[in-house]
């Protein structure tokens, strides 16, 4: 018998711990019960998404609760109606576009956490659009991202309530990071890490470059761990130079 998860791409390089995996079609979740929202999210950047003429999907918008996740733990539409916040992609709707159900799993809300409307329209899609550049190039062959929220423990977490039942609440993130592993035509892997507050920005992209394992103890995640041992910048604590983007 087959096992499905060690049959996924997007794992290659490790899949950090979760409380539950959540393995879709195109992409995979790490989801946290506690926080009721992914610990992480884990894709492939679709190499043709940022060429229009080469995708079919249109934006689906079709918001819906993940029922694998089961109801005590689980955020449902009601806790970010009226609350003043977006529901927030981790894995983006426009990274995945080949198909209607590619595009329309991006929805699913494991895959949301909330961010702030300036935050997510703002700083998060100007990285998010950035990633797709980067991988734009022939010369690279596939592009890898972990995206997910950052608690900080040393000052207060503020909370989204539902409208419709006060017990229902959701914390709201501090920061969110990515990380993003590249392997190119001559085999080399290059890694960069970002930590971007959950606030708006008109900083550059270059300002939120942390390295990866400043990104792993504020996130209490261990991320492309199946990487131990090669001299990349996970390694080493550096952080590599931004690539060039629009």
């Amino acid at each position: 018998m087959m096992d499905f998860a060690g049959s996924r791409l997007e794992i290659r390089y490790g899949v950090p711990a979760a409380d539950q995996i959540l393995y879709n079609r195109h992409f995979v979740i790490g989801y946290s019960y506690y926080f009721r929202q992914a610990k992480w999210a884990l894709e492939i950047v679709d190499p043709d998404v940022i060429d229009d003429d080469k995708t079919d999907a249109e934006r689906a918008d079709n918001f819906r609760s993940d029922y694998r996740v089961p109801e005590m733990f689980r955020a449902d539409l009601e806790v970010y109606k009226g609350s003043g916040y977006d529901r927030g992609h981790l894995v983006p709707s426009a990274d995945q576009r080949d198909t209607d159900l590619q595009n329309s799993e991006t929805f699913l809300l494991s895959n949301m956490s909330p961010q702030r409307p300036n935050f997510n329209r703002k700083i998060w899609k100007k990285l998010e659009d950035a990633i797709r550049q980067l991988d734009a190039p022939k010369k690279i062959y596939e592009t890898y991202v972990i995206s997910g929220p950052i608690f900080n423990f040393d000052v207060p977490i503020l909370k989204m309530k539902s409208e419709d039942d006060d017990d229902v609440s959701l914390p709201i993130p501090h920061a969110y990071f990515k990380s993003v592993l590249t392997e190119n035509n001559r085999g080399a892997l290059h890694m960069w890490s970002f930590i971007l507050p959950n606030e708006e920005s008109d900083k550059v992209l270059e300002e939120f470059l942390v390295p990866t394992v400043k990104l792993e103890r504020y996130a209490g995640l261990f991320l492309w761990q199946r990487l131990v041992g090669r001299k990349i910048e996970r390694e080493k604590g550096r952080i590599r130079r931004m690539w060039k983007y629009d």
